[in-house]
């Protein structure tokens, strides 16, 4: 059987804010992950339409659709197409699972939430001639795995292909977390076993990794023996951690011991009221400074998360921000204007309060305000958002933010990547555009190190 599993480009790939680097990144892993439980027999592939052109012209026997919100209608676009000429439909993922109904007026079959269990049972069903509207989640175990079918991406046209999880969801229960949308009334943490990870990635060419998890010191007892079996093993990478995780104990420690040098930090607010609002507990009362001076002396650069929009911001709320980020040596930002997404308590509340303003999911981006704010308009939450950006990535920022690091090789690593990253998109478009992102890799190794 010929099964097709497409990842539909996100809506910012029409927008001003389209950047090609940032969605050349990372391959698909959660379309490689189904695709590994797939029959020997069956003809597989993989299309990430971010960084290629999907043909709508093919003829597969089934075609696999994974949404997000930013993608649901291009994500429909395609399936309506598929579906005119009598070709099966399934769409997955978090949009999907958020709002099944709207989803399945374009889809013969919808897959909620995560599809370890479920998605050999729609296949079966599938081929028997008997398959369902709708496969729930069920019983999910990640115990006996097949590893993902990397053999399916175009490494070429990805900077980071060497992406993995050893983990899914997330103990935290913050207010606005779409991944939450998944997880609604069951358990919302799965892992992997440490053998098992191990093996993932001993099967990854090349020193550098970046974890997709949504918190790599989620499970301590897990993540420290991985990390006590990784040193040696000369590897160097990236992933999400909790402000509370760096500081209760060695564990990031082990973590740098095992080559770890990139950290993303979900700060989210530098104001405790809204930290309260967000249900964002693993930060609440938490020493940001304290936690950013320990990675710091250790040699790991932060990646700052930043919400802007929570209730008791204010105007002021990015020139502050931007301030602190660039004060605290926080060497990229990713910034967000607060955003509800369907299936999240946030989303649920407001829209009881008749503060959602639209529904149209392309706008649900965190660039564009959805919702009335107490204290700001949407134009100047939007003014906001921008300047917060360009403030924080001039030249004398990322000069003056490198200058905060106590040792000379930070302020150097420090002032390349945030460089690197945001100041040359005339010269990442021309290597993405010639194919030669796997040239750079070594150089982002070099920096890392």
């Amino acid at each position: 059987m010929r099964i097709k599993f497409i990842l539909p480009a996100l809506e910012e790939a029409k927008s001003p804010y389209w950047r090609p680097i940032k969605y050349s990144l990372f391959p698909p892993l959660g379309l490689a992950t189904l695709a590994s439980l797939c029959d020997e027999s069956d003809q597989v592939e993989i299309v990430d339409e971010h960084v290629e052109e999907i043909n709508l012209n093919d003829e597969p026997d089934l075609v696999c659709i994974e949404s997000y919100i930013t993608n649901a209608y291009r994500a429909y676009e395609i399936a309506d197409s598929y579906r005119k000429r009598g070709i099966k439909v399934a769409i997955g993922g978090l949009h999907a699972t958020s709002l099944p109904e709207e989803a399945k007026n374009h889809a013969d079959t919808i897959l909620l939430g995560l599809g370890e269990n479920s998605f050999p049972k729609f296949l079966k069903d599938f081929k028997d001639g008997n398959c369902k509207e709708f496969y729930q989640q069920g019983e999910v175990s990640l115990d006996n795995l097949p590893l993902p079918r990397r053999d399916l991406f175009k490494q070429e046209k990805y900077l980071v292909p060497n992406s993995m999880v050893f983990s899914r969801g997330c103990p935290n229960k913050c207010s606005f977390c779409y991944v939450s949308s998944f997880y609604k009334g069951g358990k919302s943490f799965f892992a992997y076993k440490v053998d098992r990870v191990l093996e993932e990635i001993e099967s990854m060419k090349g020193k550098h990794l970046y974890f997709l998890d949504d918190n790599i010191f989620a499970n301590k007892k897990l993540s420290r023996q991985i990390f006590k079996e990784m040193r040696g093993m000369n590897k160097y990478f990236q992933g999400a951690i909790t402000v509370d995780s760096i500081l209760q104990d060695d564990t990031i420690e082990l973590a740098y011991e095992a080559g770890f040098r990139s950290a993303f930090i979900g700060f989210e607010s530098i104001n405790k009221q809204n930290l309260i609002q967000a249900n964002k507990g693993s930060n609440i009362g938490k020493d940001y400074i304290a936690a950013i001076k320990r990675l710091d002396r250790l040699g790991i650069m932060i990646n700052g998360s930043f919400i802007f929009g929570l209730d008791d911001d204010n105007l002021d709320v990015f020139d502050r921000t931007t301030e602190w980020a660039v004060s605290s040596g926080i060497t990229t930002a990713t910034n967000h204007i607060l955003t509800p997404y369907p299936g999240t308590s946030i989303y649920d509340k407001m829209d009881t309060d008749k503060r959602i303003i639209t529904k149209d999911w392309r706008l649900y981006d965190t660039r564009h305000l959805v919702f009335s704010h107490p204290n700001m308009t949407k134009e100047e939450m939007e003014s906001g958002y921008n300047r917060a950006y360009k403030n924080f990535y001039k030249w004398s920022n990322i000069y003056k933010s490198s200058k905060e690091h106590e040792e000379i090789k930070m302020k150097l690593k420090h002032f390349t990547y945030a460089g690197a990253w945001k100041k040359f998109e005339p010269v990442w478009n021309f290597i993405i555009k010639n194919e030669l992102l796997s040239k750079t890799r070594g150089a982002l190794v070099k920096t890392l190190k």
